[in-house]
């Protein structure tokens, strides 16, 4: 049987490390057919790549590039870079075996990052069974060059469309068998994803050409079984996050969900990104808490009507202070996130979203604030940008400086605008300040320890910052 290492290439572990959920799914998909094994380089970051290249031995390996960089202009990291530098090159100085190349970030910039690394082969989009099949004719020799979306280093295959499978064929990812899962827990999450696809069409947003632009829904009694059968094996100490674009899109799946894991009485620590302004109830804010989610991420990206418009979001003010409202009522802890900078945006709609912050949102929420957004290729802000004279067709997007500003809240006026609004209000943190001090997170154990605190750790952090506050202490506005 052939033998393939897939190579987990992110080592971000800031707000919280992610572990390799698409990877996972991968290894789950092809074992039988092929003898896999995952080198997970979260917390090894490349040190025994060799050893592990020595002691297997495969025949081919998958590096997974999650994604391209940060997103954040004023402190910019360049993932694409880590990827090469302590991983596809090192395993290159030992083996001369297929490298092929995946992930959500190679996805989007699939023949740059080709070229950059120098990779034989790429799989853009879902790559469970195009992987497969590119495997099987490696294995027999034979000629790969129409296998839909695979690149190789001259060309690439025809590019056909998101599948549209059921996506309950597909076995769970079974993380923690997969990988040493212990690392992760304690203040990391076992990943869930409940659909693939998003059918919302927010203007800097690449969801759509990554996973399509209709839902693909996994059954809530699947998504019911993974999480229960995970949380036998793993215990306490984990918390299991839904990962998907939009977890309330459609609010009938997340209400099916929320009913499943109640009816069947599972116990455990939850919490999901991006809840839609758009989608929010009463019914269900009752039904996440009654089923135990201890955190979610709101994701308006702003509070002025104008903004919100352009950006595409799809919702109201209305609904933005419906949700906001919501979430006091159930004192659910929250992550807010808003992203400053977008076509239209000047100092009056920048004040707008702060008024909303400042009369809607708990204090003891944290509010994450963003300045700039990141283009590529494909989506509606490419042509925004195109079209003002931001970029140029032969600019290399996967510079991780390309970022539109409005031309009334250009990048300087934006942070001077965020860092003031932030120094102001103790629950704000600019993007570029996303770890707090070993100082503080060394506090905030301690703090947990004693009284036994459940509460998200942004909301023990904010404590002591209060404290560090009044006792003169507090030197920095970052946090998490």
């Amino acid at each position: 049987m052939k033998k393939l290492l897939l190579v987990n290439t992110n080592t971000a572990k800031a707000p919280y490390p992610i572990p390799p959920l698409g990877i996972c799914l991968i290894a789950s998909c092809l074992q039988g057919s092929f003898d896999v094994r995952i080198y997970d380089g979260m917390f090894d970051e490349g040190l025994s790549l060799e050893a592990e290249l020595r002691a297997f031995k495969p025949d081919f390996i998958g590096f997974g590039i999650r994604n391209v960089d940060n997103m954040v202009p004023d402190h910019r990291i360049y993932f694409v870079e880590d990827a090469y530098l302590k991983f596809i090159e090192p395993a290159r100085r030992y083996t001369d075996v297929p490298f092929i190349l995946g992930g959500s970030g190679f996805t989007i910039f699939p023949r740059e990052i080709m070229d950059y690394t120098g990779a034989d082969y790429g799989i853009t989009g879902e790559g469970e069974e195009t992987l497969m099949l590119l495997l099987q004719k490696l294995g027999r020799g034979d000629d790969v060059s129409n296998i839909p979306n695979v690149f190789t280093k001259s060309g690439q295959g025809p590019v056909l469309p998101v599948p549209g499978e059921d996506y309950n064929l597909r076995p769970y990812s079974l993380i923690d068998n997969k990988i040493n899962f212990k690392p992760y827990t304690g203040r990391g999450v076992y990943s869930i994803q409940t659909k693939r696809g998003c059918a919302l069409q927010c203007l800097y947003c690449s969801y759509p050409m990554l996973e399509g632009k209709q839902y693909r829904l996994r059954d809530p009694s699947s998504i019911a079984d993974e999480i229960e059968q995970a949380s036998e094996r793993i215990g306490l100490g984990v918390t299991f996050e839904f990962v998907d674009s939009t977890f309330n899109e459609p609010k009938d799946h997340a209400e099916a969900i929320c009913r499943e894991l109640i009816r069947r009485k599972i116990k455990v620590r939850m919490r999901t990104m991006g809840v839609n302004p758009r989608r929010t109830s009463r019914e269900l804010f009752a039904l996440m808490t009654e089923a135990g989610f201890a955190q979610i991420d709101v994701t308006p990206d702003s509070a002025s009507p104008s903004v919100i418009r352009n950006l595409r979001k799809g919702f109201t003010m209305d609904d933005i202070r419906r949700t906001a409202n919501l979430i006091r009522e159930f004192d659910i802890p929250s992550m807010w996130f808003f992203l400053f900078g977008g076509p239209g945006e000047n100092r009056e709609t920048f004040n707008e979203t702060l008024d909303f912050i400042d009369h809607y949102i708990n204090p003891d929420d944290l509010v994450y604030m963003s300045g700039g957004l990141r283009i590529y290729p494909g989506t509606p802000l490419y042509t925004t940008a195109m079209d003002e004279g931001v970029i140029s067709a032969s600019d290399n997007l996967l510079d991780p400086s390309v970022f539109y500003f409005s031309k009334n809240a250009p990048q300087a006026q934006l942070r001077e605008w965020t860092l003031e609004a932030c120094s102001l209000r103790l629950n704000c943190l600019p993007s570029a300040e996303t770890t707090p001090s070993a100082e503080m997170l060394g506090e905030a154990v301690l703090m947990r320890n004693a009284g036994g605190l459940t509460e998200p750790m942004f909301r023990t952090l904010m404590r002591i910052r209060r404290e560090w506050k009044a006792n003169g202490r507090l030197t920095s506005t970052g946090i998490y």
